[in-house]
């Protein structure tokens, strides 16, 4: 796996590899690597014949500077995952490669309606981070397809969006949520829990998926199946931040009529912020 800091070095690692006919695929990631990424980049080794993943904690969607601060830069150890993983590219800009005019000067890249409510009402600013982020580095790889995972469910659908909306050549492939074996979605963030706090961390997908067996059950007081979620996590020490029902396609509030859903939650357990959906097909 060969590293490279600027872009110059990586259109270049690019070029030779469309040269030889090679299918670009391509895993943004913010390092801190685990298991869930590495879902992520098998997915681009089956579906691709050269890989490339990005490293870069994106100061631009963090809308807390103590958050951008705090988060976990593993680079030894992530390069030793990808390498054992056969990526073919790593790219690891500096914030000055990445934003070279500084980031107050830098275009902001929004993408409406599937930014706002959720996680975009709780952190304002940071799909406006991402989108940015995102397409600057799509720009830079100029990949044939792109790997996102559905633990971060609004992210995906804005990242689709933006690929839609801006003409952009790219298959937006999403990989299914990559779990612990209690049922957990790893994640970064897993790492802020305490031991007491992990042994609690998966009541959030068992209560996400108790509301999923009531709709299955024909339940649709979606307000009461969300507020009763919020209360079971409020009783074992969650701050519950949103417990929602949407459609799948468009994250539009859900209605009675809809029968594609994903019902998505999101809770503070001490330091972590915990993030999980599930959908269901009501005609199935």
């Amino acid at each position: 796996m060969k590293v490279v800091e600027t872009v110059r070095e990586l259109r270049e690692q690019i070029r030779l590899a469309r040269q030889q006919g090679k299918r670009i695929g391509f895993v943004p990631t913010m390092g801190n690597l685990h298991e869930g990424h590495m879902s992520l980049i098998d997915a681009a080794s089956e579906q691709c014949d050269f890989v490339v993943a990005s490293i870069f904690v994106n100061p631009l969607q963090f809308n807390n500077p103590d958050d951008l601060s705090l988060y976990p830069r593993t680079f030894a150890a992530d390069q030793q995952h990808l390498q054992d993983r056969d990526c073919n590219l790593l790219f690891f800009p500096s914030v000055d490669e990445v934003y070279p005019a500084g980031q107050d000067l830098q275009a902001i890249v929004s993408v409406p309606d599937v930014s706002d409510g959720l996680c975009g009402a709780s952190r304002p600013g940071h799909f406006d981070g991402v989108s940015t982020v995102v397409t600057k580095l799509f720009n830079m790889v100029q990949p044939d397809a792109a790997f996102f995972g559905e633990k971060d469910y609004q992210q995906l659908a804005v990242i689709k969006k933006m690929v839609t909306d801006l003409c952009m050549p790219i298959e937006i492939v999403p990989v299914a949520t990559k779990r612990e074996e209690d049922g957990l979605a790893m994640s970064s963030r897993n790492g802020y829990l305490t031991a007491q706090e992990r042994e609690n961390a998966v009541l959030i997908s068992q209560v996400l998926l108790q509301v999923i067996e009531s709709l299955r059950s024909g339940n649709k007081d979606f307000e009461q199946l969300c507020q009763q979620a919020k209360s079971q996590l409020s009783a074992q020490g969650y701050e519950p931040d949103y417990v929602q029902i949407c459609q799948a396609q468009s994250l539009k509030p859900a209605s009675k009529a809809d029968t594609s859903l994903v019902v998505l939650g999101a809770a503070f357990l001490g330091k972590a912020r915990l993030i999980d959906n599930f959908t269901v097909d009501l005609l199935s």
